[in-house]
Parts: C-alpha cells; sequence; structure tokens
C-alpha cells in the first residue's frame, strides 16, 4: 500500500510539473507580446508628434508590421496562466492598442518543439521541489506508522507529533507564500501545504478513531477543521494543494488505518473529505476534482460494505454517506459535459450501495427508511433542477429489485415500504406531470413503477395455484392502476402526448391484473374485454396510432389470458371435432370474449397490417366460439357459411374471409392427404382400391367445404406475389378429387380380381366423364358462360390419365387388364377412342402451333389400338400374357401397312403435313419389321408371298406419295 501511494503522488508530482512547465512557457510568450505591444504604441505616439514613451529596457527596433494584442486577448491568456499556475490574476489597465491581427507566437512554433524535453529544467529545478514534498508527506504518514510497529512512543505523543508535524509542515507554506518574493519559486508552499493536510488528516483520524484519544465530536470537529483548511489552502496556493489534498485525504484512513475501523466515524470523515473536495472544484471551477472526490468517495464506500453485520449506528452513517455521495454532491457539484453521467452514474452506485446495506441490515425499517431518503433526496433536486429526475429512475429501478428480494416479509412491514417506495418514486412524479414539468423519464416512472411493485407483491404473497379472491391484493393494485390513470388523463388534452398511451397501458394491465385477483380463472377472458371498453372508446373517438397499438396489446392479453386458462386446451380439442370435458356456456363467453376485441380492432383502426392481423385472429376465434355449441360434423360447413357471410356482407375483409377458408383448409388436409397417398401409390403401379381413398363422408363434410370456400374467396390483392392467382381457380381440383372419390364408390374395386376385371372399364368411365365436363365447360351450358381454360385443364387430366395408367401403367398389351368378349366393340376401343378425342379437343382448342404435336399423339393412339384390337381379336378378353402366333404376327405387319395408307389418304385428303410424316414414319417401321423380324422366320412359299405384298406395297406408297408430292405445292409446310 505504501509503494502504492508512494507511485500516486509521484505520477501527481509529474503530471503538475508538466502543467507549470507549460504555463511557465504561457507567462514568457506573454511578457514578450506585452513588450512588443509597448513597442508598437511608443513608434505610434512618435508618428504623431507625441511625447516619446520612455525606453526603460534596451530593445530591438520594432518590425515592420508590428502585431497587436487586444486587452481581451491578453486577459484571457493572462486569467489561462493564472489558473494553472494556481494564484490570482490581476487585472490588465493598458489602453486598449488598434484592432490588428494577434501573430501568437506559439502558434509559429515547430510543432516539435512544443515538446521539447530540458533534462536540467526538469530533473534539476522543478522536480526536486514536487519530490520534496511527497516525500515529506510520505515520511509523515511513515512516522507515525513505525512509531506504532516499534512501540517507541506512546500513543499520545504519536498523535501530537503528527499535529506539530502537519502543522509545521503549513507553517512552512505560509511562510513561503509570505515571502515568495525571496523563495521566487510558489511550488514550494504548494508542497509543504499539501504534506500537511495529508499528515493533519491522519493525525485526527489517529487521535479519533485508533486510539480513542479525542471523544467523536472533537474528531468529527477536528476533521472538519482539516478540510476547510484544505478547501482554504486551495484557494491560497492553487490547484497542487487541492491535488495533494484529495489523494491524501482518501490515502489517510487505508494507511494508517487501526485493526477495527469505526464505521460510522470514517463514513463522515470520508462524506467531509468528499464535500470539501466537491466544493472547492466548485469555487475553482476545476470539474475533474469534484468528479475525482465523488469517485472516490463512491469507492470507499464499497470498501465500508466488506465490513458485514452493520448495528444501527454504522446502518445510520453508511446510510446517510451514501444518500450524500449519490444525490447531493453529484447536485451540488459541476463537472460540465460529464455532469449529466456523474449523476447517473452516481446515483446507481450509491442506490446499488445502499441497496447491498438494506439486505445485510436483514431489511430493518431503519434501512429502508435511509433508501426512500436518498429518492427523497434525488426527488427534491429532481424538483429544483429537472435534468437530475433520470437519477430517480434509476434509484426506483434498483428499490425495486431489492423489494423483490426481500425474504419473508411481514405484511404490513411490506405494505408500508411498498407504498412509500411508491410515493416517493411514483407519485412525485406524477405531482411533475401535474404543474407540466415533467420529462420522458418521469412518465416512464408513472406508466412502469406501479405495475412493477404489483408484480413483486403478488408475487411474494400472490396464491397461484387457487382460484380464490384475494381482496388486500385487490385493493392494493386497483389503487396502483390508479397512478397511471391519472397520469393520462392529465395528459388527455396536452400537445405533447408521448407516452399517454403507455400511461393508459398500465392502468388497463393493472386494473385487469385486480379484476383477476377476485374473479374466478375461466372468466379471465371476460375481464380483459371489460379492461379493455375505455381503450376501444377511445379509440373511436380518435384513431390514434399509438391508442391503435394499445389496443392490439390488449387484444394479445386478451388471447393470451384464453390461453392462459386451464380449459383452454379441452375448449381447443372442440375445433378440430374432438370431445372435450368443458362447460358449454362458459366456453362461449370466454371464446366471444377474446374475439371481440380483435373485431373491434379491426373495425377502427387505419393501419392495414393491424387491421388484417386483427381479422385473421378475430376470424378464427369467431370459428372458435361456434366449435363449442356446434357438432364436429357441421365445423367445416360452418366455416365455409360465415367465409360466405364475409364475402357477401363485408367484401373488404379479405382476411378474415381467408381465415375461414383456411379453416375449412384445415378440415379437408386429411382426407386430401389420404387421396394424395393413394394417388401416389397408384404411379408405382399399384391398383387404387376404394378402401384406400376418403369416405364419401369425408366427401361431403371436408373436401367440398373446401371446394365451396375456394370458389368464393377473391384474389389477395394486399399481397403482391399472388394479385394475379385467382383462389377460384383452385376450386377445380378439389372438386376433382371430391368427384374422383365419389366416382371410385360406383365399381367399388376393393381386390385384384375385380381390378382385372373392371379396372379399364372404370379408367374409361372416368376419362369419359371428364372429357365431357370438358367439352361443358369449353362450349357453355345454359346461362354459364364457356370457360375454355378449365375445359383445356380437363380434357388434358383425361388424355394424361390414360396415358400413365392405360398407355403405360396398366397396358392391356402387358397388363392382365379384361378388354372384353366382342372383337372391336370392346373397352380397347372406347379407351383409345376416348384418348383420341381428348387429343382432338385440345388440338381445337390450344393454338395452332401445337396442332402437329396432337396430330402425332392421335396416329400414335390409334395405331397402338388397332394393334390391341388385333390383339384381343387373336387371343380373348385378356391377352397379356399369351405367346404371340406367327398368323398374328403378321397380321400386325400388315394392319401397319394398312393404316400407313390410311394416314396418307387422310393427310392428302386434309392437306396436313403432320398426318403424312405420320404415315411415313408407320411405313418404315412396318418395312423394317417385315424385313428383320417377320421374313426371318417364314420359309417357302409365305416368304415368298410376303416379299411380293411389301414389294406392291411399297410400289403403291412411292405412286401415292409421288403424286402427293407433285400435287404440293413448293415449300409447303402444313
Amino acid at each position: 500500500m505504501e509503494w502504492l501511494f508512494i507511485l500516486i503522488l509521484g505520477g501527481v508530482a509529474y503530471y503538475l510539473t508538466d502543467r507549470l512547465g507549460k504555463a511557465e512557457r504561457r507567462i514568457e510568450e506573454l511578457s514578450e507580446l506585452q513588450d512588443r505591444m509597448f513597442d508598437y504604441m511608443r513608434s505610434a505616439n512618435a508618428g504623431k508628434g507625441g511625447e516619446p514613451v520612455p525606453d526603460e529596457t534596451a530593445v530591438e527596433a520594432p518590425p515592420e508590421r508590428p502585431a497587436s494584442v487586444p486587452k481581451v486577448v491578453l486577459q484571457r491568456d493572462r486569467s489561462s496562466v493564472a489558473d494553472e499556475a494556481g494564484v490570482a490574476a490581476p487585472p490588465l489597465d493598458e489602453p486598449e492598442p488598434a484592432s490588428q491581427p494577434v501573430d501568437e507566437p506559439s502558434s509559429k512554433e515547430p510543432f516539435f518543439a512544443r515538446f521539447s524535453f530540458d533534462l536540467e529544467d526538469v530533473f534539476g529545478r522543478r522536480l526536486p521541489i514536487w519530490a520534496g514534498g511527497v516525500t515529506l508527506a510520505v515520511a509523515g504518514v511513515f512516522l507515525v506508522r513505525y512509531s506504532i510497529e516499534r512501540g517507541l512512543i506512546t500513543p499520545t505523543l504519536r498523535v501530537i507529533m503528527a499535529f506539530l508535524f502537519g502543522g509545521g509542515l503549513i507553517a512552512g507554506a505560509e511562510a513561503a507564500y509570505r515571502f515568495r518574493d525571496k523563495v521566487a519559486d510558489p511550488r514550494v508552499a504548494q508542497a509543504l501545504a499539501g504534506a500537511g493536510l495529508a499528515t493533519l488528516y491522519a493525525g485526527f483520524y489517529l487521535a479519533g478513531t485508533q486510539y480513542g484519544l479525542i471523544g467523536q465530536s472533537l474528531a468529527f470537529l477536528g476533521l472538519a477543521v482539516v478540510t476547510a483548511g484544505a478547501i482554504g489552502l486551495s484557494f491560497r496556493f492553487g490547484l497542487p494543494s487541492a491535488v495533494l489534498g484529495l489523494v491524501g485525504g482518501f490515502a489517510a484512513p487505508a494507511l494508517v488505518g487501526g485493526e477495527e475501523a469505526n464505521l460510522p466515524l470514517l463514513a463522515l470523515y470520508l462524506g467531509l473529505v468528499t464535500g470539501g473536495l466537491v466544493y472547492a472544484g466548485r469555487q475553482q471551477q476545476r470539474q475533474w476534482l469534484g468528479i475525482a472526490a465523488i469517485v472516490g468517495g463512491l469507492g470507499w464506500g464499497a470498501l465500508l460494505l466488506l465490513a458485514g453485520d452493520p448495528g444501527v449506528a454504522e446502518i445510520l452513517a453508511l446510510g446517510l454517506y451514501f444518500v450524500v455521495l449519490g444525490a447531493v454532491m453529484p447536485a451540488l457539484g459541476e463537472a460540465g459535459r460529464f455532469e449529466q453521467p456523474l449523476r447517473l452514474a452516481a446515483a446507481l452506485v450509491a442506490s446499488v450501495q445502499l441497496a447491498l446495506l438494506v439486505d445485510q441490515g436483514g431489511y430493518a425499517p431503519l434501512a429502508w427508511g435511509l433508501y426512500l431518503l436518498l429518492g427523497a433526496t434525488l426527488a427534491f433536486f429532481g424538483w429544483k433542477r429537472p435534468e437530475m429526475r433520470e437519477a430517480n429512475g434509476i434509484a426506483a429501478l434498483v428499490g425495486l429489485l431489492l423489494y423483490a428480494q426481500w425474504p419473508v416479509p411481514f405484511p404490513s412491514d411490506f405494505a408500508l415500504v411498498g407504498a412509500a417506495l411508491v410515493l416517493v418514486f411514483a407519485v412525485v412524479p406524477l405531482a411533475y406531470l401535474r404543474d407540466r414539468s415533467d420529462r420522458i423519464g418521469d412518465r416512464l416512472q408513472i406508466a412502469l413503477v406501479p405495475p412493477a411493485f404489483a408484480a413483486v407483491a403478488y408475487a411474494t404473497f400472490g396464491k397461484f395455484d387457487a382460484d380464490e379472491a384475494e381482496w388486500a391484493l385487490f385493493l392494493a393494485t386497483a389503487l396502483l392502476a390508479l397512478l397511471p390513470a391519472v397520469g393520462a388523463w392529465m395528459l388527455r388534452l396536452r400537445e405533447d402526448r408521448r407516452w399517454f398511451a403507455g400511461l393508459l397501458g398500465s392502468a388497463t394491465a393493472l386494473s385487469f391484473a385486480a379484476l383477476l385477483m377476485v374473479t374466478p380463472g375461466w372468466s379471465a377472458p371476460l375481464m380483459a374485454l371489460v379492461t379493455l371498453l375505455p381503450v376501444f372508446a377511445l379509440l373511436y373517438r380518435d384513431s390514434d396510432r399509438a391508442i391503435a397499438r394499445l389496443s392490439s396489446i390488449g387484444c394479445v392479453m386478451t388471447l393470451g389470458a384464453l390461453i392462459a386458462t386451464d380449459a383452454f386446451f379441452d375448449e381447443a380439442a372442440l375445433l378440430g371435432g374432438d370431445a372435450g370435458a368443458t362447460t358449454t356456456w362458459q366456453a362461449v363467453l370466454r371464446w366471444t370474449a377474446a374475439a371481440a376485441p380483435f373485431a373491434a380492432l379491426a373495425a377502427l383502426t387505419r393501419e392495414p397490417a393491424m387491421r388484417h392481423s386483427a381479422e385473421v385472429v378475430g376470424a378464427f376465434l369467431v370459428y372458435g366460439a361456434l366449435a363449442q355449441i356446434l357438432p364436429a360434423d357441421a365445423l367445416a360447413w360452418t366455416a365455409v357459411a360465415c367465409a360466405f357471410a364475409v364475402w357477401h356482407f363485408a367484401g373488404e375483409r379479405q382476411a378474415a374471409q381467408g381465415t375461414f377458408t383456411f379453416v375449412a383448409l384445415l378440415w379437408a388436409l386429411v382426407p386430401l392427404l389420404t387421396w394424395l397417398e393413394a394417388g401416389a401409390a397408384s404411379l408405382a403401379a399399384d391398383p387404387v382400391y376404394v378402401i384406400d381413398l376418403p369416405s364419401p363422408k369425408s366427401v361431403l363434410l371436408r373436401i367440398l367445404p373446401l371446394a365451396a370456400a375456394l370458389a368464393i374467396l377473391p384474389s389477395l390483392r394486399a399481397i403482391r406475389a399472388v394479385q394475379t392467382l385467382r383462389p377460384a381457380w383452385l376450386a377445380a381440383p378439389v372438386l376433382l378429387i371430391a368427384a374422383h372419390v365419389l366416382f371410385k364408390q360406383l365399381l367399388a374395386i376393393e381386390t385384384e380380381t375385380s381390378f382385372v376385371a373392371l379396372g379399364l372399364a372404370e379408367r374409361t368411365l372416368w376419362e369419359a366423364l371428364l372429357l365431357g365436363l370438358a367439352w361443358l365447360a369449353a362450349t357453355g351450358v345454359a346461362s354459364i358462360a364457356p370457360r375454355r381454360w378449365l375445359g383445356i385443364g380437363l380434357a388434358a387430366a383425361a388424355l394424361l390419365h390414360f396415358t400413365i395408367y392405360t398407355g403405360l401403367l396398366h397396358n392391356p398389351l402387358w397388363d392382365r387388364q379384361a378388354l372384353g368378349p366382342v372383337a372391336i366393340a370392346n373397352l380397347a376401343t372406347a379407351a383409345y377412342g376416348i384418348a383420341i378425342i381428348a387429343a382432338l379437343s385440345l388440338r381445337r382448342w390450344l393454338t395452332e402451333r401445337l396442332r402437329p404435336a396432337f396430330d402425332g399423339i392421335v396416329i400414335a393412339l390409334s395405331s397402338v389400338m388397332g394393334l390391341t384390337l388385333l390383339r384381343q381379336a387373336f387371343e380373348g378378353s385378356i391377352p397379356a400374357g399369351i405367346p404371340l402366333t406367327q398368323a398374328e404376327d403378321l397380321m400386325r405387319s400388315l394392319a401397319g401397312i394398312l393404316l400407313a395408307l390410311f394416314y396418307l389418304f387422310l393427310g392428302n385428303r386434309l392437306d396436313q403435313r403432320s398426318w403424312r410424316i405420320g404415315s411415313l414414319v408407320l411405313i418404315l417401321l412396318a418395312v423394317a419389321k417385315v424385313f428383320i423380324v417377320d421374313a426371318a422366320g417364314l420359309e417357302g412359299l409365305l416368304r415368298i408371298a410376303s416379299f411380293m405384298a411389301l414389294g406392291f406395297s411399297l410400289i403403291g406408297i412411292g405412286w401415292v406419295y409421288s403424286r402427293q408430292l407433285r400435287s404440293t405445292p413448293a415449300g409447303d409446310a402444313r
């Protein structure tokens, strides 16, 4: 500790030495400027014929453009130099010269010249004096400490020697000051005075605390005298005395302390030291001195708390000490631009330290009273100086946290302390609000302090598990609700209404909490609705954005009240049709009360986002209320009815209508997923049996309601990404799924055998139904306007269904599917015929550019149909798996050639190049088959006959093509 003290003093000495060096250089510069000014005045008077000024010293001739220095500049420079040196600045009486630009020599010095370092000047002329002062102070402290450790002299003599040594040092400082002309260095007096102050502090502390040689009153008086002396000497000797007094005053208890400190005396001592230094810093315009004193005092306060287990005297002394340092000193001191941060930091540190003292004191009334005194003191200074009120808010926060940590308090003590805290930290800001001198921090305290204390009170004494009335807590919470309510009432007509909604929201929340304490738990949403009525009344009268946001928060509070109650999960189960043990009338009231605020907000607010959100939640809660009384089978259609009502009576409420449609989607989701699962399995060639699909009841009660809701759902203009989407289009696939499930009930295929017998018939009938609906949609029926896009979609669905299931997965050529016993007049003709009609329909309804592609599809379908019919004619109803005979194979080749000739004739007749190309492709395939496959297995006359037939066919085809090409104009691309 001693070396730390020496290092601190050494650093202070170096700092003061540097400042004095700058001051001396500045004085020299100003002296030179003054001489130049006199030279200029002398030359000016000589030019006007006046008497020349006597030349007391030999000086050189003035420059061609002498620089003049205004009086105000010289006065400022002399004042700043005098302040750095710690002495008063004498006024200037010289006449003001003519106003000319000032050429200050210091501004012309090179940059590095300002930081010149003269070893002889620093170590030979400056440092020894300050080192001597520091050494004297350390010597006095070590002398006292050495006498204590060695027992050389009695305690009384030790104290006397400390007083004599300190007084002698101060007397020496005074003598040096009086004979300053002979001493010729003011730092001698400053060093002696600082060392004497530190020694006297230690002497009085030893006499009063360590040895008890003098009474407490006399010790207090002695410390006060030393403090007053330090202040006086700082005015007489300047800054160094104040610095050494600051360091010595705070270091003395640490260097000359006893084993058991007297906390009250030590607190008083530190308070006097801090107060004296703050006062000195304010009077001498040294802001850093007051800041350092407050920081040092609060730092000592933290050390004082380490003693622990304080008694009544210690609590009183330390409490007053923290009040003084946390509230009084920052208010009296001046810290310039650091003033506000210093006040806030001091209030925070002092509040925390006082809170720790309250905790150490067992939350005794005296300790709480001291904390309240801190708050009252901050409130007093806040009344006088509004810029200090934020410090009161910090004390309120720390006090609240301390209040919440109170273990097992008596109810009466708890109530009294809480009332006092609310009085200081909430009622006082309310008084500021009344006289219109309030700040934002005051409004925050009025809004936040009452609910915070109500929450702490309920957390301490509330019965969370028991649903019974708690009238005492109700009364306390209701009284607390009056504070923000009164504050909101005061702000209602003022131009500056910031935090009006916050105050109103605080009062609303407290009113709701108070009602919950005396009402049954299930009624929480109803109580929330009751407390929100004034808010919505204000929103109705004035569509203020802040009130609207408060209303939205209230809506969320109501929803939370609904969810937080025990009956919610049983009631929510009814939304999906599950059974729940609920009381119907209570459930209806709860869900209706929760929905009402959202409906009101949607009707009154002007903000689109808030309105849409309120519509969504409100619509869902309305559905929840209906679900409490309606049977499960009616809920999907109930959502559709609500969507229809919104669409018909309030078409602008698209968000609400979309919510009801979404509810219908939730009901249809399970059957739709069941259908999709079966459809996905069918793509792997697994038959779709009727038992794999949703039941007809699910279709009627779940899927069809979704289609109905989608049919009336308007475009969502508020969402840019889907502005062009017509939700009614989504109704078509949903209706198609419902129709497919119901259609599957006709043949009710449940086994593999029935699938072989009826699978192709079912698919053909379904594709015919799709194609018929496509023609009805595309051409229009009765008064219904044509919907070509719907017809195209249905025809494409029929063709795609045939291609996937009949053309690929379950083709009768390789999968067991019954075609029927009659040749040509069988299911193959019907299935392929419907597919061909679907392709021709799409060819007609789509653009002309796609027609060649559909011509190709028709050619392929008719060719495969021919092969299928030929196979049925030879092998019967189920031809798959039967080996191919030679005769049938030859007939396939012949059928291909005949079909190619037919396509050629048709292309020529219709003047369609696509049909001619299809004919050419088919004939080439047939020829390749004859040469590669058929001829390889024939012998004798059959081989000769087949080649002759093929030859004549090729000649005929070539002749026909040659005629066709001659008759076709050049460049025909059809």
